[in-house]
């Protein structure tokens, strides 16, 4: 991580160097139509709020796809078997209808076969993890993405 700091002889002590990425304003959405499993994801990456990570969440494809374009998140968790658009498309139009590329999406889905990731990674899916997942791993793979 990567911190700055000024040093003023009026500024007082106690004030710390502040994270480049917390004045950056990192984003995270969550997306999935159940909200136990959002209610979950963002019970792991909460304590990510205080590194200056912003969580935003989504309950169907549309609504995401709508926020990824508004919000510019860093990291996507998306949910494949959605009402209104399935993470598949939206995965697909972020990486390459829009042209966001940097978006790193993963796929987070009770579909586990392989065809099913085959089909993750040809639209643009960075990592596919599949339900039930290790929330440890999950905290993990999102510090190791934004660099915290």
């Amino acid at each position: 991580m990567t911190l700055r700091s000024t040093l003023l002889s009026a500024r007082p002590s106690s004030l710390t160097p502040t994270p480049v990425k917390e004045k950056r304003g990192v984003k995270i959405l969550i997306v999935d139509d159940e909200a136990h499993i959002r209610a979950l994801v963002e019970q792991t990456l909460e304590d990510l709020e205080d590194e200056g990570v912003e969580l935003l969440s989504a309950d169907n494809g549309e609504d995401a796809l709508a926020l990824i374009q508004a919000e510019q998140p860093e990291l996507v968790f998306l949910d494949v078997m959605m009402p209104r658009m399935n993470g598949f498309d939206v995965c697909y139009a972020v990486k390459h209808e829009l042209g966001m590329a940097g978006v790193y999406i993963v796929l987070l889905t009770a579909k586990g076969q392989v065809v099913d990731r085959e089909k993750g990674m040809e639209v643009g899916a960075d990592t596919y993890m599949t339900k039930p997942f290790s929330p440890a791993m999950l905290r993990s793979l999102a510090t190791d993405v934004l660099g915290l």
